[in-house]
């Protein structure tokens, strides 16, 4: 047995691998794991028999022995670690189903938990989405088990590198079927991995399963949602294996912190379910007949339009095309003289911008300004519609696309303008992750510091909101040049609003890069000439020059004259050239410039910032004493000051150079001319905009005058025709009283009571004289003349007593003697003067001796009278 072990450890480990004896597989497993950690690199020769055939890997993974099994996902983790991205790409096409079929649904935990760390090495070596699309064809098995360890591997997945590494769209919709599924343990793991989903989407995983689901099992997810809503916002625990070198690379730079937290800066906060979204062809949508609804005259036609259009943009992503009909119908729509069809606007606008997002950019320019003029209207709904979209539009941009026409519409004479502009301001500031620029931050500062002086309290508060804002993302030393000339009150609200205030962006200032190391004493680095003999100096300062074979002569003068006009300062006077060679200078840089050599061949001596120099050099200083030392030093000190003007230029450049100084200040004066010209057609052009704002808001107030006065003429109208047809109904009131006076006249008239009373007294005569010998037959119709008197009489009372009450109403009631123009009291008074005679007659007849009925007459003739005077009075007081 001891021999068969021996022969076993001596046989390659792909043998070991493929070996019938678990056993030796087994030993093999373990051996290779061993090999692959001890390797130096990636390119070590350990790795090529299993990069070759990947397929001893397959078996490994999906031994029959489960002991053998570990230790065979163990030597896999161990050859991926240690083998890089190629040993990755090349394995994972076999060993990915093995290890969800065989190593997730292990009885042991060590073999679960290194399968796992094999799927998560497989993503951190290289990406993502090939190991998803292997993993859910098993979310398909018969096998509740497998299910269930494949729903358990994507939540640790997720929890290990987040939905920035692994798009979660896949695996959201594959959820419902597993929601449904029988078995309880894969509905429990479903439901933890929607709980860390929703740790990283939030609110927009819902989109794309939550309408799937029963009831039952939504309010069961959201009660877990509840206790991750007080959790912080998740960050990636593991980093991939690029993400790796690019942080060693910072910290190898000495900038850890910097590189920690660019690391947090990359956390993504909350995902869009714009980007979970499948993009809808929104355009096959809108109605055909769009164009001719929005030109309709009738508003109504309009906001039906405009609807059907909200009904096809409505959705959380939208396929580009071209929409610039629609936005411009949008656009002219925010004029509209209906509030109603402003709104539905708005929201289209709101919604366009949303699903497009960027595609949307090329819209901005000709939407914004129309949605900001519209900032006037006062109706609360309607503003909150106009800044939703105008949040929607700068959410598709950005801040530097906005900020020209925010800060133009800061210009407008409308207050209520101004102050929506700045809480729209506020909120670009608040949720921008860019921090503005220097020259963005100047421009908004100076357009907002101007508005704490207005006139209006929301506005004032509004503008020290805003540089508050400002504060909070750029600091207090930037702003503060800003603030200056400010009183210490808005100092302080600005101060308030800074501290109070929420921002996403952080001003910091780029990373200033290490000055490069100094090369040592003693190194030459590359120029195109022969370098000089010697050391070099690492300082920019100019050095003794050394000797070196000198140039022909046009080369050293065609090279003098651009050193001399870019960096004076950097050479020294030309060397005079006597019984040595000519010198070369030392550039910055330790380069060696061209030879300044003096066609006089007289000595110069060296300037006094190469003096201190000398003592560092090997022979700098070989060619000094066959110089004169007296006249020299005299030399230097009086040329030093005058160095650009070096006699090495020749007559024909100096010329050149005269002319295109004047050049330059001729093209100096011309562009000052220039920008002199735009400003002035700048601030013409905006005298003339103003010009037209105040044109068209003339117009419009003339408009709508125009039409108010339409308006009360249209009610004239109606009012006069409603009086012409009351008068009418008075006049033929009028005309049958009239009639009716007159038939009562008719009826009472003196020959009928002269008849009576003569008949009346002949039956008296008779009933006195002969009341024995009257006949049976006279005495009934004596009575019955008699009884007609008496109701004639009654008849003439109650008529009395109701012409009475009619005057009594009239004058109880102004509100009808108005109505009536007071023709109803003077007809009342007619009658009652008509009826009194008659009423007078009746009583004399029917009573020659009743006092008490002339009384009473009397009294109704008082009556009367004063019924009268108070219509005459109520009439004077109508004039």
């Amino acid at each position: 047995m001891a021999d068969q072990e021996e022969d076993f450890s001596s046989l390659p480990l792909p043998d070991r691998f493929a070996h019938k004896n678990w056993k030796v597989r087994k030993q093999g497993y373990e051996d290779a794991a061993k090999t692959f950690e001890a390797t130096p690199d990636e390119s070590d020769p350990a790795f090529r028999p299993f990069i070759l055939d990947s397929g001893l890997w397959k078996g490994a993974v999906a031994d029959s022995n489960v002991a053998a099994q570990q230790d065979g996902i163990n030597a896999l983790c161990a050859f991926l670690k240690y083998g890089g991205q190629q040993a990755c790409t090349r394995s994972r096409n076999v060993t990915i189903t093995p290890i969800v079929e065989k190593g997730l649904s292990s009885t042991r935990a060590a073999t679960k938990q290194s399968a796992l760390e094999a799927l998560l090495l497989y993503i951190e070596l290289d990406k993502s989405d090939p190991i998803i699309e292997d993993l859910l064809p098993s979310l398909n098995n018969k096998q509740p088990k497998l299910i269930a360890a494949t729903l358990s591997a994507f939540t640790a997945i997720f929890h290990a590198y987040g939905i920035k590494i692994v798009d979660p769209k896949p695996v959201l919709k594959a959820l419902p079927k597993v929601f449904g599924h029988a078995d309880k343990n894969v509905r429990t793991e479903a439901q933890n991995l929607a709980v860390e989903l929703y740790r990283w989407l939030r609110e927009a995983m819902k989109t794309l399963f939550w309408n799937e689901l029963k009831p039952v099992q939504q309010q069961d997810l959201e009660k877990l949602f509840e206790t991750v809503k007080q959790e912080p916002p998740p960050k990636q625990e593991r980093l991939l294996r690029s993400q790796q070198a690019a942080v060693e690379t910072v910290q190898a730079n000495g900038q850890e912190d910097e590189a920690e937290a660019e690391f947090e800066e990359e956390q993504p906060e909350e995902v869009n379910a714009f980007d979970l979204a499948e993009p809808v062809d929104a355009l096959s949508k809108v109605p055909a007949n769009f164009g001719e609804s929005m030109a309709s005259s009738k508003w109504k036609d309009r906001k039906d339009a405009l609807d059907a259009l909200f009904a096809a943009v409505n959705t959380d992503r939208i396929k580009d095309g071209p929409f610039d009909d629609i936005t411009g119908a949008l656009a002219k729509s925010m004029k509209d003289a209906n509030i109603a069809v402003v709104t539905v606007a708005a929201n289209c606008i709101e919604c366009l911008a949303k699903g497009l997002r960027q595609g949307f950019a090329k819209h901005r320019s000709k939407i914004m300004p129309a949605i900001m003029e519209r900032l006037k209207e006062k109706k609360q709904s309607v503003t909150d519609a106009l800044g939703a979209a105008l949040d929607a539009v700068f959410a598709s941009t950005g801040l530097s696309a906005c900020l020209e026409d925010t800060l133009e519409f800061l210009k407008h004479k409308n207050p209520q303008v101004k102050s929506e502009t700045l809480r729209f301001l506020i909120r670009c500031l608040k949720t921008t992750r860019e921090a503005p620029s220097k020259p963005e931050v100047k421009l908004i500062a100076e357009a907002v510091t101007k508005l704490l002086t207005e006139s209006v309290e929301a506005t004032r508060a509004a503008g020290a909101e805003v540089l508050g804002t400002l504060m909070k993302i750029m600091g207090e030393r930037p702003m503060g040049p800003y603030l200056e000339g400010l009183d210490d009150s808005r100092k302080t609200k600005i101060k308030e609003y800074c501290d109070v205030a929420e921002v996403k962006a952080k001003d910091k200032p780029k990373p200033v890069a290490p000055p490069p190391k100094a090369a040592p004493v003693g190194q030459k680095k590359p120029v195109s000439k022969k370098p000089a003999v010697g050391t070099k100096k690492p300082a920019p300062r100019p050095v003794t020059p050394q000797e070196e074979p000198a140039p022909p002569p046009p080369k050293t003068a065609s090279k003098v004259i651009p050193s001399k006009l870019s960096a004076p300062k950097a050479l020294v006077p030309p060397q005079k050239s006597g019984l040595q060679g000519p010198k070369k200078l030392a550039g910055p840089g330790g380069a060696a410039p061209p030879s300044t050599q003096s066609p006089r061949r007289n000595i110069t001596p060296q300037d006094d910032e190469a003096a201190p120099i000398p003592s560092k050099l090997g022979r700098g200083l070989a060619g000094r004493p066959l110089a004169r030392p007296g006249p020299p030093s005299t030399t230097a000190s009086e040329s030093a000051p005058p160095a650009p003007q070096a006699p090495s230029i020749t007559p024909g450049e100096r010329l050149e150079l005269d002319d295109l100084r004047s050049e330059k200040e001729y093209l100096v004066r011309t562009n000052e001319e220039l920008r002199t010209s735009s400003s002035k057609y700048q601030s013409q052009i905006h005298e003339l905009q103003n010009q037209n704002a105040q044109l068209i808001e003339d117009h419009t107030r003339d408009v709508l005058s125009i039409k108010a006065k339409e308006t009360q003429l249209v009610r004239a109208r109606s009012d006069a025709e409603s009086a012409e047809a009351q008068c009418q109904r008075l006049s033929r009131e009028l005309d049958r009283l009239k009639r009716e006076v007159k038939r009562m006249e008719t009826e009472r008239s003196p020959s009928s009571a002269t008849s009576d009373h003569i008949y009346r007294e002949k039956n008296s005569h008779n009933s006195s004289g002969n009341s024995a010998a009257a006949p049976p037959a006279e005495r009934p119709a004596s009575a019955t003349r008699q009884m007609r008197v008496d109701s004639s009489t009654s008849l003439a009372d109650s008529r009395e007593t109701g012409y009475q009450r009619m005057a009594r109403s009239y004058a109880i009631s102004p509100s009808e003697e108005k109505e009536n123009g007071g023709m109803d009291a003077v007809e009342g008074e007619k009658m009652v003067r008509n009826r009194s005679p008659v009423k007078g007659g009746a009583a004399a007849t029917a009573a020659p001796t009743g006092r008490r009925e002339v009384s009473g007459e009397g009294e109704s003739w008082k009556r009367a009278a004063e019924v009268t005077s108070q219509l005459k009075a109520r009439i004077e007081l109508m004039k």
